[in-house]
């Protein structure tokens, strides 16, 4: 079975033998949070299918009430095994989530959008049949939980959405030896063509363990080392076969438009015998911030992303299965976007996936509380450390935004306290990962942050022109300009030559045979009525953008139509509004591209 085929969850560590356990679930409600335990439930009376959430259509239930807890619950087929373990996973469940297997809790997990796991080998019945129950608490009127576009209210207002609760990516089983590798981290090193690779090994440790790593690219061997076991840790750098010519080395660095991927296979040996075998890929990649610039493998590269904030009409933040998630891919890469700025939502793995494949650009952003309290800022590290756990050795991975237009911190010029959450948060991330740019706070009110991002919807494509043009001091631009009425960098964070970027702009309503107004359900941050229209209004925003040399990159506002927001290049269920040539033209007009290499 292969990956492609499988739509393996974690693509970066793939083993055979596994199983998924999405599908038909029991399931109900508990407002009232009447049961504490599996024992307590007598009767179920509704079917689920996870791993939609019960918002959803997809999901046969389609309740968008206010519900605050719910219990899932499926039996399955799993017989213990000698000399192996049973590990239970959890792609994203919304919020906090406890774990029952045959009545016997095996773990508790908070965090709406990062995975978890837990080893059940001890508690499963010998005779193979087993059930997995799980309790869900999400108080939707909680702030302080990172939500991000989910509405606290009970319809969906203004930039918000319907709610995503419970478990909304895939439940699965994996068969391990007691002793396997339970982690790995790749980190490219593009100067001296090498890579650090990290292991961690889990279960029964001993002193005969070595770790093989294989990297082949396209069957070619680059590397064939195997190292020692010391402790739990493999932490080795593997240096490429280097022959110093451009073209060999620029075939094997990835880039949206050459996503070269290597592939690795890894062999946890003790002694001689193979106990664990799993598949991997890495890239050879570098990003960087130069001066001015953003940096892709040494080279300057300019930006072209669109907002994208991952919702489907009848599965919500869930997607519908591995295909929509590649077509979403092979979409923004059609209209001529090199990238892509994931808004409020840590992605299924598997888009990042198609992204590594097939060669896209994904801005990473952790998902917003709407209050400033201390559990609001602890829930946010726990969580964004997480998030940048799983997703750090994707390639395709190019920036971390841990704030986003000073939600969850409002008062960042006046409260210090908001200010340095965001400085706190911009430090820990560099601190988890030294090898990508971070924005501390996307949008305005920038502190600490390697990228200045500026969120500016003026529809007039001369004013655009006129404000960020070639005559504009930068100096004055951060004196004077306030888009949506904020400041752009606080006092005492003067622009310090950063790149400087337009990360949301745009925003243009149109529905065909349909007039919109600003107020109506149907909105965007303006109108177009019709194909021409619609067209002319995103060419010319688009060329005042493409045509600055101030900018090193833009993002814009967006990919989809959301709900209410019917401003994207696309529809909800994914159709081209205009054709999709034409958008990549607006996209690619006027500017040099230099694609990343050495």
């Amino acid at each position: 079975m292969s990956i492609d085929d499988a739509a393996y969850p974690r693509p970066l560590l793939v083993r055979q033998d596994w199983l998924s356990l999405d599908g038909p679930w029991r399931f109900l409600f508990d407002d009232e949070q009447r049961f504490k335990q599996p024992s307590d439930i007598r009767e179920w009376p509704l079917t689920i299918k996870v791993p939609f959430p019960p918002e959803s259509k997809a999901s046969g239930i389609s309740d968008r009430g206010f519900h605050s807890a719910y219990w899932y619950e499926r039996d399955f087929e799993a017989r213990p095994v000698r000399n192996g373990r049973i590990i239970l996973h959890f792609g994203a469940v919304d919020y906090a989530a406890k774990v029952w297997v045959n009545g016997r809790l095996a773990v508790r997990h908070e965090g709406g959008h990062t995975p978890f796991s837990a080893d059940i080998t001890d508690v499963l019945n010998a005779n193979g049949r087993q059930t997995v129950t799980v309790a869900v608490e999400d108080d939707p009127h909680d702030l302080t939980k990172p939500r991000g576009k989910q509405d606290w209210q009970l319809e969906p207002h203004a930039i918000w959405y319907p709610r995503t609760s419970g478990i909304w990516q895939t439940v699965w089983l994996e068969r391990v030896a007691d002793t396997y590798v339970q982690k790995i981290r790749w980190t490219p090193h593009v100067e001296g063509f090498a890579f650090t690779f990290e292991a961690r090994i889990g279960g029964a440790l001993s002193d005969d363990l070595t770790l093989e790593v294989l990297l082949c690219h396209e069957g070619r061997m680059l590397a064939h080392d195997r190292y020692g076991v010391v402790g739990s840790e493999v932490d080795r750098r593997i240096i490429l076969s280097d022959p110093g010519i451009d073209d060999y080395r620029n075939e094997l660095l990835w880039s949206p438009e050459r996503p070269t991927l290597l592939d690795a296979e890894i062999r946890l040996r003790r002694g001689n015998a193979v106990i664990d075998e799993i598949r991997s890929y890495t890239a050879l990649r570098s990003v960087t911030i130069s001066r001015d610039r953003f940096m892709l493998n040494g080279r300057p590269y300019v930006l072209r992303l669109v907002l994208d904030q991952g919702y489907w009409a009848d599965t919500l933040l869930a997607a519908p299965n591995d295909d929509a998630l590649r077509k979403d891919v092979r979409l923004a890469k059609a209209m001529g976007f090199n990238g892509v700025r994931k808004h409020q939502k840590i992605e299924n793995p598997r888009y990042l996936y198609w992204a590594d494949r097939l060669g896209l650009l994904v801005w990473e952003e952790m998902p917003s509380a709407y209050r400033f309290t201390r559990t609001a800022i602890k829930r946010t590290v726990q969580e964004w450390t997480e998030a940048i756990e799983r997703d750090y050795s994707h390639p395709c991975v190019i920036v971390w935004v841990p704030f986003n237009e000073s939600w969850g911190v409002p008062e960042l010029p006046s409260v210090n306290q908001h200010r340095h959450a965001v400085e706190a948060l911009y430090h820990l991330t560099k601190t988890l990962d030294g090898t990508r740019p971070v924005i501390g706070n996307d949008g305005w009110e920038s502190t600490a942050t390697d990228i200045i991002g500026i969120h500016d919807y003026d529809a007039n494509a001369e004013h655009i022109a006129q404000r960020y043009g070639t005559e504009i001091d930068p100096a004055h631009l951060f004196d004077r300009r306030r888009p949506g009425g904020r400041i752009l960098t606080l006092d005492g964070y003067p622009h310090r030559g950063q790149p400087i970027m337009l990360t949301e702009f745009g925003g243009i309503a149109y529905v065909k045979g349909r007039a919109l107004s600003r107020g109506a359900k149907a909105w965007g941050y303006s109108k177009a009525t019709t194909d021409r229209q619609f067209l002319r209004l995103f060419s010319e925003l688009m060329h005042a953008v493409v045509s600055s040399p101030l900018f090193s990159g833009f993002c814009y506002t967006q990919f989809t139509d959301t709900f209410q927001e019917m401003n994207g290049l696309l529809t909800a269920d994914r159709t081209p509004k205009i054709p999709l040539k034409d958008i990549a033209k607006a996209v690619k007009q006027s500017r040099t591209y230099i694609q990343g290499g050495v």
